[in-house]
């Protein structure tokens, strides 16, 4: 490895160079952040510890929001040590693989435009999945209240999403994630009263426990980590969140946005899923808000809170696919002709999401396959191979971060594995019970 391509100018600071058109305080990026790891994944929580049991499911919850922050932190440092080294103000997700492979080992620089583009992939299906989650999990909302307060209707879920498509196009037509951020304001604070109210329902009798596993069976731990590394990561959010800051520095470090994000995320999902959990044992569903009542004001609120709450946060991940799809179409657009691309290609993108929430229904498994396949490649995998390539010259004292993130990239590969496995048995079974 050539010494001038690897070593950093520290006199050089990224940040101030940066020119942002329309930059985030702190408040809004920590919103933003929280809300991209909130959502339907903080919901199904208590269903992952039904499967690993209570005990277990505190510990591993613990654990993979520490491996999930820390992934996430050598990501952004490294991002930060490649601004420096091609003094450049700022790199996406997938700019700084590429750039990391650029001033790798000689033997990996060839590959530095296929690393770039498996990780744009990665975060394209990654957030194409999110917005077929989110478009069931609003339909299933909106099903139950149809069903049983306007009794003249009775249609299958797959029509809520049809009907949801108009919405969520007109929505995310909103370009900048400044405009975005007082949505995302909104919707944790909905999401902050559904939590409550779930609260309400958890502790409102008396809870048994003692008939509650503490270690589920193993075979269905899988599943759990899935779930977990699902609600836990926002990667793909991360790079556009940290680039548009207005204090960029604030984002790292011990009182940082992104520690104040995680523990809050880490406190609020061990909560839920315990309690959740002691409430309604091995009967949860794919959101908790689905086993509250129907038929009582406070569970209509959570319902209604929660669906118009992940309406609300949809553009923020469609964000992330659009910003894709500009990178690589707009140079080769005349300008006049942009505009219109744009509002055609992020309906396009709705309507294919939607399609495939209306093809596959199954709120579950959906986040479960996203978890296991795409949030472990995004979240786990590529960050421990980037961390690892870019300090290859010095990766500590008895190589320390080529162990650590040989772990990381290992439990990513189990997750993965195992989490599609499982999955992909549990939807067979589905299937098989529908057609006989």
């Amino acid at each position: 490895m050539d010494s001038k391509l690897n070593t950093p100018n520290l006199e050089y600071n990224p940040f101030q160079h940066r020119k942002v058109k329309k930059p985030n305080s702190d408040i809004r990026s920590l919103a933003n952040l929280i809300k991209a790891s909130l959502g339907s994944g903080l919901l199904a929580i208590p269903l992952a510890f039904a499967n690993s049991g209570w005990v277990l499911g505190i510990v591993s919850t613990v654990v993979i929001a520490f491996i999930c922050c820390h992934c996430v932190y050598i990501f952004v440092q490294t991002s930060h040590g490649c601004c420096r080294i091609i003094q450049k103000p700022l790199l996406g997700y997938a700019e700084t693989c590429r750039v990391v492979f650029e001033i790798g080992p000689k033997a990996i620089r060839p590959y530095a435009v296929w690393a770039s583009i498996f990780a744009e992939f990665s975060l394209l299906f990654t957030y194409v999945g999110v917005c077929c989650i989110f478009t069931v999990l609003i339909a299933d909302s909106i099903k139950q209240l149809f069903d049983r307060y306007i009794t003249t209707v009775d249609l299958p879920v797959e029509y809520y999403c049809l009907i949801l498509l108009l919405p969520l196009c007109l929505m995310c037509q909103i370009r900048y994630l400044k405009w975005l951020a007082p949505f995302s304001l909104l919707a944790n604070i909905l999401l902050v009263a559904t939590f409550a109210i779930c609260l309400y329902y958890i502790f409102k009798d008396e809870i048994i426990f003692s008939d509650k596993k503490m270690i589920g069976a193993a075979y269905r731990f899988p599943v759990f980590l899935s779930t977990v590394i699902f609600a836990m990561e926002g990667m793909g959010v991360v790079m556009p969140v940290e680039n548009t800051m207005k204090k960029p520095e604030h984002f790292l470090g011990c009182a940082g946005v992104l520690v104040i994000a995680m523990t809050l995320i880490m406190l609020l999902y061990t909560t839920l899923g315990l309690f959740g959990y002691f409430r309604y044992g091995d009967a949860l569903k794919g959101s908790i808000t689905l086993n509250l009542p129907i038929d009582e004001w406070p569970a209509i609120c959570a319902k209604s809170f929660i669906a118009l709450s992940i309406l609300l946060t949809y553009p923020l991940h469609f964000y992330v696919v659009l910003d894709i799809f500009t990178k690589y179409t707009e140079p080769h657009i005349k300008e006049k002709y942009r505009n219109i691309t744009q509002v055609l290609a992020r309906i396009a993108v709705v309507c294919f999401s939607g399609g495939i929430g209306i093809a596959l229904p199954m709120l579950e498994q959906i986040i479960n396959i996203v978890g296991a396949l795409f949030y472990s490649i995004l979240g786990l995998i590529i960050p421990g191979v980037i961390e690892t390539i870019f300090r290859w010259e010095n990766l500590g004292r008895y190589r320390w971060i080529l162990w650590k993130n040989t772990f990381i990239v290992l439990f990513g590969l189990g997750s993965l594995i195992s989490g599609c496995t499982v999955t992909i048995l549990d939807i067979i079974d589905r299937l098989k019970s529908k057609t006989t």
